[in-house]
């Protein structure tokens, strides 16, 4: 067996939480027993961790459950599930990387955009995704940086779409259970501001049950695997509207943190 190691830079890590990164957020909701080492800094980021929690998880436990049911459809049927379907399924994840956007960025009623799909115009395609937009006087830069982040999210798509074609039974289920694995903690964020990276027994069981392969047929998830996600899917867009976190981390605290801990990096008084 292979193991895998990822060493973040401090100021990288950073980074990724304050966009809640369901990679990096999950460090932050380990038992105590599960860390190896535990030094007096990871300790320190584990008692802020609380800072971190916005409502950004939406976006990002949201756009990379989206993923990880593209991963999982494109390998069973990418040649045979209908292209309005694959459409829609793109759309979504585009919305959550919009509605991110937006908390980021303050908007009003003169400048607007709005992603929906409709009868396309692209010749061989049935549906196409489109953008209705107003904007006055909308700085060029935030306008680029929008377009970039939507343009990125569709090139996304596409090469997963490649990169997973012939993936076996065992690396789907993986994928099935990673897809409602990160449900269960973006729910658990955005309902109650807290990190839960170990599953109660309850959970444990479902998972395991769906990374065991109770849930596939020959080569093909059962329909009530996509009941499961189905469900588990509204209650992620009840728990984002009801949602108590701040739109965006308290950047103030964070940067005094940050600053606490680079400058007692250059003293030598971390070493």
């Amino acid at each position: 067996m292979i193991c895998l190691t990822v060493i973040y830079g401090f100021n990288k890590l950073i980074g990724l939480l304050l966009n809640c990164n369901p990679n990096t957020i999950e460090i932050l909701g380990l038992d105590d027993d599960q860390y190896l080492i535990k030094s007096p800094l990871g300790q320190e980021l584990l008692d802020h961790k609380q800072l971190f929690l916005s409502k950004r998880a939406a976006a990002s436990f949201g756009h990379y459950a989206d993923a990880q049911l593209r991963r999982i459809q494109n390998a069973i049927a990418r040649d045979t599930l209908p292209q309005p379907t694959r459409e829609e399924h793109i759309r979504r994840s585009v919305q959550h990387t919009l509605d991110d956007f937006n908390r980021r960025y303050e908007t009003d009623e003169e400048n607007t955009a709005r992603i929906f799909v409709d009868e396309a115009v692209t010749e061989g395609l049935e549906k196409e995704i489109f953008l209705e937009a107003t904007f006055k006087k909308y700085p060029l830069r935030q306008y680029n940086s929008m377009m970039n982040m939507l343009n990125a999210v569709v090139r996304d798509y596409d090469r997963i779409g490649k990169r997973n074609h012939k993936k076996d039974d065992n690396h789907l289920n993986k994928h099935a259970m990673h897809l409602v694995r990160l449900f269960m903690m973006g729910i658990d964020i955005l309902e109650n501001a807290e990190i839960r990276t170990h599953r109660p027994p309850e959970d444990l069981a479902l998972l395991r049950s769906i990374r065991n392969g109770d849930y596939m047929q020959e080569s093909v998830l059962v329909p009530a695997f996509y009941e499961i996600v189905e469900d588990y899917e509204r209650k992620f867009a009840e728990a984002e509207r009801g949602s108590r976190l701040p739109d965006n981390p308290d950047m103030e605290a964070i940067e005094r943190f940050v600053e606490s801990v680079n400058r007692r990096v250059v003293l030598e008084e971390i070493g």
